[in-house]
């Protein structure tokens, strides 16, 4: 997968997309159309799969997390859209107010295109935790769990797939099944270091 030539910027969008929509005065019916001028370095009008992650001041405290597994969409578009998603839409969480945001940091996921594997229980040694993100589809459900999600609970292969078919509303087992698909993709991840300052690499 290729590097990002600039992840914070790509963060710094991130953020500015929350900012804008916390703002609005009314609804917004599509962020990333604010962001279509915006002037961006040209490899923003790549297609990727893109996820934003925000968390709490306090180390693990989620408080939202929306994206996209596959390229529909060029990073200018796709990272707002993600961003404004996860800090209004996350059904899991209230919505982030202005006063909040200030106190939250942010993460950003840019994904490779999703690999499919064979099916049979040796999906897991085709699994490399700390590299490898998963999604598990089957009778019209579906569950992604990103990378990271393993390395931060100490899972093994045969966990992290139990634990996306969760995700996904099935059975644990249901990934040892043939009319399960499941795919893996990796992510290059940004994390802010505080919130609005530094954003580094964040290695697992």
């Amino acid at each position: 997968m290729a590097a990002l030539p600039d992840g914070p910027r790509a963060v710094r969008l991130a953020r500015e997309a929350v900012e804008y929509g916390l703002a609005s005065p009314g609804p917004v019916r599509d962020i990333a159309a604010h962001f279509r001028t915006v002037e961006l370095p040209e490899w923003f009008e790549e297609a990727r799969g893109v996820f934003v992650t925000l968390t709490g001041p306090r180390p693990g405290t989620l408080r939202g997390c929306v994206g996209f597994p596959l390229p529909h969409f060029p990073l200018r578009s796709a990272i707002p859209r993600a961003a404004w998603a996860a800090a209004s839409d996350d059904p899991r969480f209230p919505r982030v107010s202005a006063e909040e945001l200030p106190r939250l940091l942010i993460e950003l996921s840019i994904l490779s295109l999703p690999e499919r594997l064979p099916g049979g229980r040796d999906r897991a040694d085709r699994i490399s935790i700390g590299r490898d993100g998963l999604i598990v589809e089957a009778d019209g459900a579906s569950g992604l769990l990103l990378p990271q999600v393993a390395v931060e609970w100490g899972w093994g292969a045969e966990r992290f797939l139990a634990e996306t078919c969760r995700k996904a509303g099935l059975p644990p087992s249901a990934w040892h099944s043939e009319g399960t698909t499941v795919r893996r993709f990796q992510a290059e991840l940004f994390r802010e270091r505080t919130p609005s300052g530094p954003v580094e690499p964040h290695e697992l």
